[in-house]
């Protein structure tokens, strides 16, 4: 990615679209939770609270990756249908290092790729 100042990110709880924004283009790249469905039955078969444990882990280090992308930006949009964009900023939040970017949630539903590119493009163009 470029140096731009502008960052998308359409998420939920596995997957990450990370889309940096310049006037002329947009950028996208892709981040996925690496928890697959038979870890999970794997898991799942030994204990739930194992499993829940791996899942938790898991989902720090997705958040943990999306945090290192995110600290090379000024202006970054959290969208997405779950609450997994409101978890990653209350992360942030909570670490100095993001308190001069400028971080916001906003709703959205599944989108698809052209969707999420209008979505990013209408945001930053009205700043």
């Amino acid at each position: 990615m470029t140096n731009a100042i502008y960052l998308g990110i359409w998420m939920d709880h596995s997957n990450a679209h990370l889309m940096e924004f310049s006037p002329d283009t947009i950028e996208t790249k892709t981040i996925n939770l690496e928890f697959t469905h038979r870890e999970k039955e794997h898991s799942l078969g030994k204990s739930e609270n194992l499993m829940h444990n791996k899942e938790q882990h898991q989902q720090a280090e997705y958040y943990k990756k999306l945090g290192e992308v995110i600290k090379n930006y000024e202006d970054v949009v959290l969208f997405g249908p779950t609450e997994a964009k409101v978890e990653l900023l209350n992360t942030l939040r909570a670490d100095h290092h993001f308190e001069k970017i400028k971080i916001e949630t906003r709703q959205a539903d599944k989108m698809t790729e052209n969707q999420q590119h209008a979505f990013v493009k209408n945001y930053f163009s009205r700043h």
